[in-house]
């Protein structure tokens, strides 16, 4: 693991989840705005376009850098997708929040039926893929959720540790430069004031908790 560095960027980019607006996101810019940020937010058709929609209007944002990210859900997964295919982008840290970016098991057990498949519409494949080992130049953290107050519990084995629609284990991808675990719900996560004072230390320190 790299030794953390002082970042005196800015500009963050707020991405939301599969069925949320951009305006989910609204709350963390305002904190993150409070922090001394100049945040800005993306909107894209999460189940409706999927990646290959989202992906070239996402790029097309982030090179308008250098800029940090910070991504709830399948957010984060098409983030950390932009950036390994165009690694040039100038993005220097990205903060997931509740992102299973080693697949999801809530996705797997809508997949399963064809009442539910259509709910995922076409992220499916990335949501149930995940993302592969992070190598790419900007560094990244997770902050995972640990109330268990969610339907995707109701469709996939989540294990013992999950937000009630990602597991622990999901989030913890390898080639992470941290990870933290904090007492929140999926969709908790992103009205956390922990979780918006540990995404804008990650920012500024390269650390959750500096």
């Amino acid at each position: 693991m790299e030794r953390a560095t002082t970042d005196t960027t800015r500009k963050v980019l707020l991405i939301h989840g599969i069925w949320m607006p951009a305006l989910s996101m609204r709350w963390m810019a305002a904190r993150l705005a409070e922090a001394g940020f100049e945040p800005a937010l993306h909107a894209y058709a999460g189940a409706g376009g999927g990646p290959d929609a989202a992906l070239p209007g996402l790029a097309e944002r982030l090179r308008d850098g250098p800029t940090h990210v910070l991504a709830h859900s399948l957010g984060g997964l098409m983030t950390l997708s932009a950036l390994a295919a165009q690694p040039e982008l100038p993005v220097r840290r990205v903060v997931c929040l509740g992102s299973p970016l080693c697949g999801s098991a809530a996705a797997g057990g809508l997949a399963r039926h064809a009442w539910t498949a259509a709910a995922l519409g076409r992220s499916a494949e990335l949501l149930l893929r995940g993302c592969p080992p992070w190598r790419g130049r900007a560094e990244v953290a997770v902050i995972a959720g640990s109330t268990p107050h969610g339907l995707g519990r109701y469709f996939g084995d989540l294990g013992p540790d999950s937000d009630g629609t990602v597991a622990v284990a999901e989030t913890r991808l390898d080639g992470l430069s941290d990870h933290a675990v904090i007492p929140a719900s999926h969709t908790g996560l992103l009205f956390s004031a922990q979780a918006a004072q540990m995404a804008a230390a990650y920012f500024r320190h390269g650390r959750l908790r500096a």
